[in-house]
């Protein structure tokens, strides 16, 4: 009970409360976009081309590391065996090999890959690139 002597004190809003829920949900979306990215080969360093163009179809990317060893995916493969691996993993129908060589991968590997492949029916071939910044 209050005693009518008592002063009142004026209210009082306290906003840190609220900044410390708006940093939480803030970190969340930051860490769960992280995620978001879609990783389909190995890392490797892309060249830029101010001509790139988005292709969206049934992909499969085909890696070509630095040393020159061939990754289907994320697996590793040799040139050998890539065709057999390629038909396994296509269905019918038109579909895009994309190959991601890095940039300091030999000509003539790429190539050797490029040959491989177009042999197959139905593949079309896309070379993975940065998009260059235009001036």
């Amino acid at each position: 009970m209050r005693l009518p002597e008592e002063p009142d004190e004026p209210l009082q809003l306290n906003i840190v409360p609220m900044i410390d829920v708006i940093f939480a949900i803030l970190a969340f979306f930051v860490v769960s976009t992280l995620y978001l990215t879609r990783s389909e080969g190995i890392p490797v360093d892309l060249p830029t081309a101010a001509s790139a163009d988005v292709q969206i179809s049934q992909q499969l990317v085909v890696s070509i590391d630095r040393q020159g060893q061939l990754f289907i995916q994320q697996t590793p493969i040799d040139l050998d065996s890539l065709e057999l691996e390629v038909r396994s993993r296509l269905q019918t129908g038109s579909s895009v090999v994309i190959i991601n060589a890095d940039k300091a991968t030999p000509h003539g590997q790429v190539v050797a890959v490029m040959d491989r492949l177009r042999t197959l029916e139905g593949v079309r071939l896309a070379i993975a690139t940065d998009p260059a910044s235009l001036p």
